[in-house]
């Protein structure tokens, strides 16, 4: 049990490390906060620092789930608790860990609980859970991205794609997904909570008032 609670804790400040912040701060002289959306995700730093310092930001993001990952497996002693699901037990302590680190970016215990959406740290941390199901998923981020302009609509599509890919391998194309009953309801879970934190961009869309990145879309020129 303490090995859990330790992981647990550990990743979640290692989630909550706001490198957005941190980045803006010491290349820019200001909070990122204070500029664009008023978020610390990568989305808004592409957005006010730049492509490059926005590479930057989400690199760091995704190492969080992935550190996060990596530390449960180094960690890893056993569970404290029966597992009854397919997966192995390390598998189902790295997933705790990786939601941990989502949690941690996105209540960010050192900016005020309030983070980033948690896409880049959820992908980190199930690169090395579901790494086909997330290679589709960034697919279809970057094409939504690529036609649309909205960093926010590819990162809502690309989290419902990945348990509805997870779905069609399974399903229509008869691949054998380990624990594939426990990691769908995780990968649902975890598609709905990032969701909700994209509630806002939501609502802006609808209202047809979110920012676009124009010089990202292919078709732009055509649209006017």
């Amino acid at each position: 049990m303490l090995s859990l609670v330790l992981v647990i804790v550990s990743s979640y400040i290692i989630g909550s490390i706001p490198f957005g912040i941190i980045v803006s701060k010491r290349f820019r002289g200001f909070d990122i906060r204070t500029k664009g959306s008023g978020n610390m995700g990568s989305t808004n730093a592409f957005r006010v620092l730049g492509w490059k310092l926005g590479l930057l930001v989400q690199v760091l993001d995704l190492s969080k789930g992935l550190g996060a990952v990596l530390l449960a497996s180094f960690f890893f002693s056993g569970l404290p608790f029966h597992n009854a699901t397919p997966f192995q037990d390390v598998t189902v302590f790295r997933l705790i860990a990786g939601a941990a680190a989502v949690m941690g970016h996105v209540f960010t215990i050192f900016a005020g609980f309030r983070g980033g959406k948690g896409i880049s740290t959820a992908a980190g941390m199930l690169i090395g859970v579901a790494p086909v199901e997330v290679a589709v998923a960034a697919g279809i981020f970057l094409v939504v991205v690529l036609l649309s302009g909205y960093v926010s609509l590819g990162s809502i599509i690309a989290a419902i794609m990945l348990p509805t890919t997870m779905f069609l391998r399974q399903n229509a194309f008869d691949a054998q997904i380990t624990g594939y009953h426990t990691l769908i309801v995780f990968a649902i879970a975890l598609a709905v909570f990032l969701i909700y934190t994209h509630r806002s961009n939501i609502k802006r869309l609808l209202a047809k008032r979110e920012n676009r990145f124009d010089h990202l879309r292919l078709f732009r020129s055509a649209s006017r």
